[in-house]
């Protein structure tokens, strides 16, 4: 019994040196937990080193937006003059009227992708994802994660677009119509190369009919439907109908499809242009749906079951993480 006494004495003792060592040993950032007998240090999570560095990292998602956007502001601030083309004499794609209206003007396509992202916004409000973020406000944690790879893929669709515009130069169809010429005015012969061509219209409306090639409308539209329809097949939980989300995407698709036809019959676009859009398009979407954004990505860290999303990001702790 007497042994069994000191025995006590010595374990208890050990305990607290080990415990006064773990003390001493610790971060400022770290806190002390008592399981049983057992002591475990556990960080404070968003002090110390790792917080300031998960800042940077959002400051580099920003800086990495702005650089990814700044060939689609080059040229729609008239940064940048689009390349002068020629064209043969008698080409009759360049000779179709100028249509003042457009069936989806620039301001519903820009409307479609706010009410995307508010789309998305909404479902992140209300999906209850996990996230374990430096920020106290989970709602910002997961907007952050959801829209950054969607804005990111915004910006480099019409980076992409913008810069094939400006590189490239084709005329628009309606091209002659809004220089005010025509090819007896010219006075040249069929199949004769025309390297210049003095427009008695505005410099701004002679520049935009320099930029046929490839569709912004296509590729936006077909990008934003597109991204949405993968959303829809990640995020649409409710199973009352089998065939509901399908027409849902459909529809979208179909939408797209249809803005890129009308940049055909308003004569903004030859046919060629806006396939190039649709495939630009639909090839960002599935790369940021698939590559980038966790809308697919599962993680069953934490004891968390496999279809629990993780928002790991810049504004989360690793949930890799382990607490000794």
């Amino acid at each position: 019994m007497q042994k069994l006494n000191s025995t006590d004495g010595l374990t208890s003792e050990r305990d607290l040196e080990v415990q006064q060592r773990l003390a001493d040993s610790s971060l400022p950032g770290e806190g002390m937990r008592e399981n049983g007998n057992h002591t475990f240090v556990q960080p404070r999570h968003g002090a110390g080193a790792p917080c300031s560095q998960r800042k940077m990292l959002v400051g580099l998602d920003i800086l990495c937006l702005i650089v990814a956007s700044i060939p689609f502001f080059a040229c729609e601030l008239k940064a940048v003059k689009p390349y002068r083309r020629g064209f043969f004499c008698g080409d009759s794609s360049i000779t179709y009227p100028y249509i003042e209206s457009e069936a989806i003007p620039d301001v519903v396509l820009i409307a479609g992708g706010i009410a995307i992202t508010g789309l998305t916004c909404y479902r992140v409000r209300f999906r209850g994802v996990n996230s374990k973020a430096f920020v106290r406000n989970c709602y910002i944690s997961c907007l952050y994660k959801e829209l950054g790879a969607f804005l990111f893929g915004c910006c480099i669709g019409q980076s992409l677009t913008n810069m094939a515009k400006l590189s490239v130069g084709r005329l628009r169809p309606h091209f002659l119509s809004v220089c005010n010429v025509t090819y007896e005015s010219l006075g040249c012969r069929p199949g004769e190369y025309v390297p210049y061509v003095d427009c008695s219209s505005l410099a701004k409306e002679e520049e935009e009919a320099r930029k046929s090639f490839f569709s912004g409308h296509a590729s936006f539209a077909m990008y934003t439907m597109l991204y949405l329809a993968f959303y829809l097949q990640a995020r649409f939980s409710w199973r009352g109908a089998r065939l509901l989300r399908p027409l849902i995407q459909f529809l979208l698709v179909m939408l797209a499809v249809y803005t890129g036809l009308t940049r055909i019959s308003d004569y903004r676009h030859h046919p060629t242009d806006v396939i190039t859009g649709f495939l630009q398009g639909a090839l960002t979407a599935y790369w940021v749906a698939f590559h980038i954004s966790s809308m697919f990505k599962t993680c069953a860290s934490d004891g968390g079951s496999p279809t629990s999303h993780s928002l790991d990001s810049p504004l989360s702790v690793s949930s890799r993480q382990t607490v000794c």
